[in-house]
């Protein structure tokens, strides 16, 4: 029998877990103590169809912080190294979330809803209590807390044309991790162009309850036609696009530099961020690096599965088979002095290719 998710308290349910598994959902993980769902009909044919059509998404474990009040901006700011300055109302910004050792403590979009108003779109890590112990510990007139915020996603290169029937046509004029305030059923939601796919789409943060199930049940009703279906973020699809996992891919010990991520960071820039110091330090003494690997063929990788026989942090961080461009694609955090001279790694007998994250088009085309 395989192992079962026990629910309880610490485990919640979200507003559409009901259309889920009326869905036929397989299975769930946990996310932010919320469920998750991860798989409906087979991975394989779950990213097929993202690719090729629209997908409704539950992804309420996509918890908010909310920052509110005349010190909210500068919370937002001091959790950050990227510059949120220039931040306009309804723009959302990856920020990678840093301690004072500079080390990634989870990667969301913040978004700023007005000046005093902001959204923490969360990775899975408790970072509301991080946010609120700052918050107290700098005496900041700031309250911080989880809103009543259920993201749900519309992703797939036919969900413009769905969420136009569903919201109207102001959805086609929303740029990339920008969002706009519109109605369902009378309500006003945020409605962003974003996603853990890069198929297209979008995030509609559900801020009632009992709109949840009405608003999944239309964009049903109104994609019959485009072969909607409930789908879920897919392993295959994230890392043929070049997505980072928080959690898998990166944790509290890794640094942005290692992970790749120094272009959301800005070192020069005149703002009060926690982490700026230990970034400005150590931003060229790094010794590994997240890297793809691609195989021609598939191999077994337990978790956690070391590429060579050494005492540094040279793990798999994920890994895949891709149906599209039938390569075996790892993550892995390598160290820089093999990297720096080898374009190759053989592993289990079987010789990779070591490229960048992500993954170059014209790798993934070899033969």
């Amino acid at each position: 029998m395989a192992p079962i998710i026990t629910p309880t308290r610490r485990t919640r349910r979200t507003h559409f877990t009901r259309r889920v598994e009326a869905a036929g959902v397989k299975g769930f993980t946990v996310y932010n103590h919320m469920l998750l769902p991860s798989v409906f009909e087979s991975p394989e044919a779950d990213y097929w169809h993202l690719c090729e059509h629209v997908q409704v998404w539950d992804v309420a474990a996509e918890r908010q912080v909310e920052l509110k009040g005349p010190d909210a901006a500068k919370l937002a700011q001091l959790m950050t190294p990227r510059d949120l300055s220039n931040a306009q109302p309804l723009q959302g910004k990856y920020a990678p979330i840093c301690d004072a050792r500079g080390r990634i403590l989870n990667d969301p979009v913040v978004i700023k809803l007005s000046d005093e108003r902001w959204w923490m779109s969360l990775a899975d890590s408790d970072i509301k209590l991080w946010a609120d112990g700052l918050a107290q510990g700098y005496g900041l007139d700031v309250e911080v807390f989880e809103p009543d915020v259920s993201p749900l996603g519309v992703q797939g290169p036919k969900s413009t044309e769905l969420m136009a029937r569903v919201f109207g046509a102001e959805v086609r004029d929303i740029r990339f991790f920008w969002g706009k305030m519109l109605s369902f059923e009378g309500q006003e939601m945020y409605v962003a162009r974003s996603g853990w796919s890069k198929q297209g789409g979008f995030e509609i943060y559900v801020n009632n309850g009992e709109l949840a199930e009405p608003l999944w049940d239309a964009l049903f009703t109104a994609g019959e036609d485009l072969n909607v279906r409930a789908g879920c973020p897919n392993g295959i699809e994230r890392m043929e696009a070049g997505l980072l996992s928080y959690g898998s891919d990166m944790d509290e010990t890794n640094n942005v530099f290692e992970c790749g991520l120094d272009s959301y960071l800005n070192l020069d820039a005149p703002i009060e961020s926690l982490s700026l110091p230990a970034l400005k330090a150590m931003a060229n003494t790094q010794t590994h690096k997240l890297r793809g690997l691609l195989f021609p063929e598939a191999f077994d990788v337990p978790a956690p599965y070391y590429l060579m026989d050494d005492d540094q942090r040279t793990e798999v961080r994920s890994s895949c088979w891709s149906p599209r461009y039938k390569k075996f694609m790892l993550y892995a955090m390598l160290p820089l002095s093999y990297t720096a001279a080898n374009e190759t790694l053989t592993v289990q007998g079987v010789t990779g290719t070591i490229t960048d994250i992500p993954f170059p088009k014209e790798k993934l085309l070899e033969p």
